[in-house]
């Protein structure tokens, strides 16, 4: 998955105040900035594979283990990195972070402002 450099791409979930908090420090960054909320995600198992992929992330690592679908479906169960996707794929509510994208980089935003991890600078941790 890939954007253009100067345009950022987050899947966010929209009732998460720290993943708006995301989105607005995106949005100060640039003009450039296409939001989406998790239920409009990749809709496509080769998708997810690339942002797996660019993450250098297994798809059960972005999974929030506390929500209780994890809890009651998936929690202790093992699949194949590919059905992994599919779980995410259908289950995006279970994503515990927004997931930025710019350019060829791509990265899972923990804090509101992992996001400026984007950027070429360091930039110190909240």
């Amino acid at each position: 998955m890939k954007t253009h450099q100067r345009e950022i791409l987050i899947y966010y979930n929209p009732e998460s105040s720290s993943d708006r908090r995301t989105v607005a420090h995106a949005q100060g960054l640039g003009r450039h900035v296409k939001a989406y909320a998790h239920n409009r995600s990749p809709s496509n198992g080769t998708s997810w594979q690339q942002i797996l992929a660019a993450l250098q992330m297994h798809p059960k690592e972005l999974m929030n283990k506390a929500h209780p679908y994890y809890q009651e479906h998936i929690r202790g169960r093992e699949f194949t990195e590919e059905c992994w996707a599919k779980v995410l794929k259908k289950n995006p509510d279970l994503i515990k972070a927004p997931i930025a994208i710019r350019g060829r980089k791509v990265i899972l935003c923990n804090t509101p402002t992992d996001i400026y991890r984007l950027l070429n600078k360091h930039v110190p941790a909240e």
